[in-house]
């Protein structure tokens, strides 16, 4: 559903995506971007928030943005962590909406059209997947991770990590996030509810990652995870000295 012809007003859309050493698959992502959610806006950017890769990511995502002005790169220096990115992808938005998703193809962005009718009802639509492309020990984590975030913060989404997430950018102003790991997805949500944001769920369908390899759930994201649940709920900064998130371009 094109949003933009349901309500007469012009849509712009900023789309973007952390991106660490997906070289094999970042160019086809950001095309996808293009093709998918470009006829839904009247005014559309693709972010792609390098950080700090070492293989040809910014190299290819550079190549595209010569060739296609809606494209734009942003690097970090060097890696700073998942939350990092995500920081410098919300700060770089320029569009009344914001979406952002992972860099891996393991999701189909044409689902983005099924997220925004549901603006119309709440500010935040966020994504879970219906049917998880995951190892069995990743479906276990995720599963009692969804318990753990739940029984401490008393935000029950059915999937609170899933990187398939559109806001309307007025939502995200003033928005304190200070998790550089993967603990910003739930802190984003976290910090919207106590603020009292209505949140909408919308299923998407989730695929088999064909390039690359995961690079979350391993032990130090899990510890790194932990503490920062920790320090939320006590009250304490996620990050003992803020690194800075801020990005460069090409």
């Amino acid at each position: 559903m094109d949003l933009s012809r349901a309500s007469d007003k012009r849509v712009s859309v900023s789309v973007f995506f952390p991106a660490f050493n997906e070289e094999e698959i970042i160019e086809k992502t950001v095309l996808d971007a293009l093709r998918c959610i470009g006829p839904l806006a009247d005014d559309l950017e693709v972010i792609v928030v390098d950080d700090g890769s070492v293989d040809g990511t910014a190299r290819r995502v550079a190549s595209l943005a010569e060739r296609d002005g809606n494209v734009r790169l942003v690097r970090h220096p060097r890696n700073l962590g998942y939350g990092a990115a995500l920081r410098t992808g919300f700060a770089s938005a320029t569009k009344d909406l914001v979406f952002f998703s992972d860099a891996d193809g393991q999701f189909d962005l044409a689902e983005t059209a099924g997220l925004l009718p549901l603006l119309r009802c709440a500010p935040v639509v966020a994504g879970f997947r219906i049917k998880r492309s995951d190892p069995p020990h990743r479906l276990f984590i995720a599963k009692t991770y969804r318990l753990i975030i739940g029984l401490v913060f008393g935000v029950w989404l059915r999937d609170i990590d899933c990187a398939f997430k559109l806001f309307r950018r007025e939502v995200l102003e003033g928005l304190n996030l200070e998790s550089n790991g993967a603990f910003i997805s739930s802190e984003l949500l976290i910090k919207l509810r106590r603020r009292n944001v209505p949140i909408a769920e919308k299923g998407v369908h989730h695929y088999p990652r064909t390039t690359g390899y995961s690079k979350g759930a391993n032990f130090r994201v899990i510890v790194r995870t932990i503490r920062d649940i920790i320090r939320l709920r006590l009250g304490l900064p996620l990050t003992a000295r803020r690194e800075t998130a801020a990005g460069t371009g090409p």
